[in-house]
């Protein structure tokens, strides 16, 4: 289960994997191109602490490879990433990397990890599909470029009951309709997403995984050299505007809604009624995400 509030059963219900390697499928499809693909399809690729691990630690690996030149992030089954696991997914597994504790721990946590990404001297892709929602929506906004399936929803639900881990919404899509995400819960298509400025470019969703790859191809003709010193040409510049600083002053906000009163609502719904039945409670007034009749489409 996801933040989406739904996922595809598992018959065996085991979710036991240790290995990294179980969590995240790599292929090299071609000369240049390491592709990272999230292997919890059953759970919507839900964002449990071993999934977070494996991917950043993937990501590391490539960058270290001097074959790489470009990676490639991705989700299997129907969807990109639906989220943070809500309903008991990291139990028995500790957090993958160090994060202070203290008030504020958690967004703080999530942030750090995501952000590294920019910090890597190689590009990243978020090849998105299906549902990119919650902390699925910041992974793939800390790649440096996201390419999306045309009926992609990304949004953050999560905003009807609490607060978001990162907010980006505003650096990415712009004021007016980061205020009306904020404010609603909705989500963007993905050719709404390459419209606000949050994603490249929408291709349908069964072209999708070869126009992608056409690009990381084009993108592994440039020396790793030249491309590491254009990649930090952006983001610097986006940093002395304030995003970096923003980003992180935003998880004391996110801190800060965990002890309001609709947080508390929610939490106790969840223990009386269930999470499924909570999210499917929450959603239903908005006649979206799991209570909407029409899903996206799953990409090859």
């Amino acid at each position: 289960m996801s933040e989406y509030g739904e996922s595809t059963s598992n018959p065996s219900g085991d979710d036991t994997t240790t290995d990294d390697h179980q969590w995240v499928l790599l292929d090299d499809p071609v000369p240049g191109v390491r592709r990272i693909t999230f292997n919890r399809a059953n759970k919507r690729n839900s964002l449990i602490h071993p999934l977070r691990g494996a991917i950043l630690g993937a990501l590391r690996d490539a960058d270290d490879d001097p074959d790489v030149k470009v990676s490639i992030i991705r989700g299997d089954g129907p969807s990109f990433s639906a989220g943070y696991d809500l309903a008991g997914g990291n139990e028995g597994h500790e957090l993958p990397f160090f994060t202070a504790g203290g008030e504020g721990q958690w967004p703080r946590h999530v942030t750090e990890g995501w952000m590294s990404i920019w910090d890597l001297a190689k590009p990243v892709i978020a090849q998105v599909h299906g549902y990119c929602l919650a902390g699925g929506s910041e992974l793939a906004t800390c790649c440096d470029l996201i390419y999306i399936a045309e009926d992609a929803q990304m949004g953050y639900p999560a905003t009807r009951f609490g607060v978001p881990d990162m907010h980006f919404h505003a650096w990415f899509l712009g004021m007016r309709k980061a205020m009306e995400m904020m404010m609603t819960g909705d989500s963007v298509t993905g050719l709404e997403a390459v419209q606000y400025g949050w994603a490249n470019q929408a291709f349908p969703a069964d072209e999708l995984s070869a126009k992608t790859l056409e690009i990381a191809a084009r993108i592994a003709q440039t020396p790793s050299d030249v491309a590491q010193l254009n990649k930090r040409v952006v983001h610097r510049q986006m940093e002395v505007m304030g995003l970096r600083t923003g980003i992180r002053q935003g998880t004391e906000l996110c801190a800060l809604g965990i002890h309001q009163e609709s947080m508390r609502t929610f939490i106790g719904s969840v223990q009386e009624k269930g999470l499924t039945a909570t999210l499917t409670e929450r959603d239903e007034p908005y006649d979206d995400y799991r209570t909407a009749e029409e899903q996206p489409k799953t990409a090859d």
